[in-house]
């Protein structure tokens, strides 16, 4: 991801008698990562966690590891010869004009854009009948570096507020900021200590947000499991907000969020205590002291409310319906016993919006984009027709627009916004990229391989035209497989430039995702989570067996829950390929539920505590457990950011150090600590196009190459 250069950093705070360190026969010497007795008993058994003391991000001495892993890692990659190139690539390739799809707010027109290397996108307006263009929120002018981004930003029912929230370092904790929109000026103090947060406005009184109370210890790392709605009414201090929901034992969720109807007339609570699956509630805020109605008490579905017309709910659930319907209910009397099929349920994942009066249902066929449009009466005004096959956005505005805006993207077409007309059905390109990239040389082919216990899994396999299949060709396989989140088709500037070097990028649609809905999603879950490993290894087998690249050719890629997916496939497959990219990962199976919301991932790990069989099947695939010594495993370089809240980079610190101690043979195991950065979301564009040269240059620089393929074909 050769002959590499000797480079060593001991320091002291480093340094102890109950050190080990990597095999003498390796040519990389790593940063000395003292040992700690340190004793887990689950059911009977005890696990060793020699590396407990690297989860205190707070630390002087994690501090320095950090420190000098940093230097080990950027004084390899300063020697691939052709990182530089790679680089500028990257950074000419993304140099084009991006500009978002726009809404209207009191009188103006807003939309983002990037002139092409801008850290951030910026928010633009025009007034209506001008076409004289004003910044109305630089983000790249919140902080020095970059690093503080835009998080959101929601406008008041009149369109002449607006409330945005910005995150600083890539942390998960946010802070909101209220403007006088018309006048473009902060207009009360600002907002702290915000997580996991909508910002919802009622009227232009006031806007409801959710966070948790700020942990004891590091807040970056610390358990939160108690999240609570407040409602902030203009004029007035934070401390003064009213605590709406959470409050209470009874009312302890880890995800809560309100949201008042576009009509002002309820207020709608969603209430978690996993990632899937939620209570239901709503109020009726026309009436004075309106008691919280249960729209459904327990947690064994997703539902919510798409839209209202006065007392009539729209509805979209899982209930009983794993690919989702719509169903109606009048407010007066909504629980499940009362609701009335409006969309029926159908063999295609169903992902409606609203927009113009209508409804529009996205179905999921084989991870592409269908779109029908009903109206509220439930009847089919349209099919779509959409582009070509890929994958579609927006389809959302409020109920008096009169035009509609949607994108479309897949993996060798850049993003190209439409407008759409609702009444006559007809769309026309309102922006395309001028980007320096011609599509028409390269293809997207969907195939179907079979997994190790039979099951069929897509996967689309996208590449430039006229590769040969001898084996040879670098590739990278991306996957992620949980949390019942879909891949679909999108273009992007740092897959572009793999391309371009040749190289074939595989995205499988693996179990555990949401592609086939709540049953494929929950196939890839808990006990079953082997299945998603499964998948996976068997997309290598298939490139492998087809000819598109062999394991000298391969690496293997994805983040966060796909980040664990990278650790658990280099642990039971090491010699399958050869680099392994696993980044901001779940890595410690056994302890992922005790840092920050971790808790909240039960619904698709389950949990070290639940039970003996849950534990030993946690234990069995847990990455950082599962390292063994004397085992040659790929050329490995992990990403994390010394920021990350959400999933903390002690996972990644001690699956770095495990493998450091007992790597067998010469592939380098490399760990890149990006510092003030997160999880991912608003990361630099700048810090961004760094990390793609890195990460490509270590791939092609361990498959052998001493230049850029394009530069020597190998076919």
């Amino acid at each position: 991801m050769k002959k590499l250069i000797a480079f060593a950093v001991v320091t002291g705070i480093l340094q102890s008698c109950e050190t080990t360190q990597t095999k003498k026969s390796s040519p990389l010497e790593y940063p000395i990562t003292k040992k700690v007795d340190t004793v887990d008993t689950y059911f009977g058994t005890e696990i060793k966690d020699p590396y407990r003391w690297l989860e205190d991000d707070r630390s002087e001495e994690t501090a320095q590891w950090v420190k000098a892993q940093n230097e080990v890692t950027f004084n390899y990659l300063d020697k691939i010869p052709f990182r530089d190139q790679l680089k500028q690539r990257l950074e000419n390739l993304w140099n084009y004009e991006k500009i978002t799809a726009p809404f209207k707010e009191a009188g103006y027109t807003y939309y983002y854009k990037n002139d092409g290397l801008q850290d951030q996108y910026v928010l633009y307006r025009k007034k209506d009948g001008t076409d004289e263009e004003e910044v109305f929120l630089d983000p790249n002018t919140f902080s020095k570096d970059g690093t503080t981004s835009l998080s959101g930003i929601s406008f008041s029912k009149s369109g002449k507020l607006a409330a945005y929230s910005i995150s600083e370092g890539g942390s998960d904790w946010r802070k909101i900021i209220v403007l006088d929109a018309i006048k473009n000026e902060i207009v009360e103090d600002t907002l702290i200590d915000v997580k996991f947060s909508g910002i919802s406005w009622l009227a232009d009184k006031g806007f409801y947000y959710s966070s948790y109370d700020k942990p004891e210890g590091s807040e970056l790392s610390a358990k939160t499991d108690q999240h609570k709605l407040y409602y902030h009414e203009l004029g007035t201090s934070q401390s003064e907000d009213q605590l709406i929901f959470g409050g209470t034992e009874e009312e302890k969720h880890r995800y809560v969020g309100g949201s008042v109807t576009e009509d002002d007339h309820f207020l709608i609570i969603s209430a978690s205590v996993a990632t899937s699956g939620n209570k239901l509630f709503i109020k009726d805020l026309t009436k004075d002291n309106a008691p919280l109605v249960p729209i459904i008490e327990t947690t064994e579905s997703d539902t919510y409310v798409l839209e209202n017309v006065d007392s009539k709910l729209y509805l979209v659930t899982n209930l009983n319906a794993p690919n989702r319907k719509i169903v109606t209910v009048d407010a007066s009397n909504p629980r499940p016993e009362n609701w009335k099929d409006f969309i029926a349920e159908t063999e295609n994942v169903l992902s409606p919006s609203t927009g113009s009066g209508y409804i529009f249902a996205e179905y999921m066929i084989d991870a592409v984009s269908n779109v029908k449009q009903y109206n509220y009466d439930g009847r089919l005004v349209r099919e779509v027709a959409l582009p070509g096959l890929g994958s579609i956005g927006g389809f959302s505005s409020k109920k008096e627009a009169e035009e509609i805006y949607y994108s479309f993207t897949n993996y060798n077409t850049p993003g190209t916004t439409y407008k759409f007309d609702p009444e006559t059905g007809n769309s026309e390109v309102y922006w395309k990229p001028e980007i320096d990239f011609n599509a028409q040389d390269y293809t997207s082919e969907q195939v179907f391989y079979t997994s190790k216990d039979g099951t069929k899994v897509p996967m689309i396999i996208t590449y430039k035209k006229g590769i040969k299949r001898n084996g040879k060709n670098p590739t990278i396989l991306y996957g992620y497989g949980g949390f019942n989140i879909s891949l679909t088709p999108s273009f992007s500037t740092s897959r572009a430039v793999w391309m371009e070097q040749g190289g074939v990028y595989a995205v499988p649609n693996l179990r555990g995702g949401g592609e086939y809905g709540k049953e494929w999603h929950v196939a890839g879950t808990k006990m079953q989570k082997q299945n998603v490993f499964d998948d996976f290894i068997a997309a290598a087998e298939y490139l492998i067996e087809k000819g598109y690249t062999s394991s000298d050719y391969l690496a293997i890629s994805g983040g966060s829950n796909g980040g664990l997916l990278v650790g658990a496939t280099m642990t039971q497959r090491p010699e399958l390929m050869k680099v392994a990219l696993p980044a901001v990962g779940v890595l410690d199976m056994l302890r992922y539920h005790t840092f920050t919301a971790g808790a909240g991932w039960a619904y698709d790990y389950g949990t070290a505590q639940d039970n003996k069989e849950m534990f030993e099947y946690l234990l069995g695939y847990s990455p950082v457990h599962n390292v063994k010594a004397g085992v040659e495993y790929p050329a490995t370089l992990i990403t994390t950011g010394d920021h990350d809240d959400r999933v903390v980079p002690a996972h990644s610190f001690k699956f770095a150090a495990e493998l450091q101690e007992k790597q067998r043979g010469d592939n380098p195991v490399l760990i890149r600590i990006e510092t003030n950065a997160g999880h991912g979301a608003g990361t630099p564009v700048s810090k961004t196009i760094e990390q793609y040269a890195d990460i490509f240059g270590f791939a092609l620089f361990n498959m052998g190459y001493s230049t850029l393929p394009s530069e020597k074909s190998n076919n």
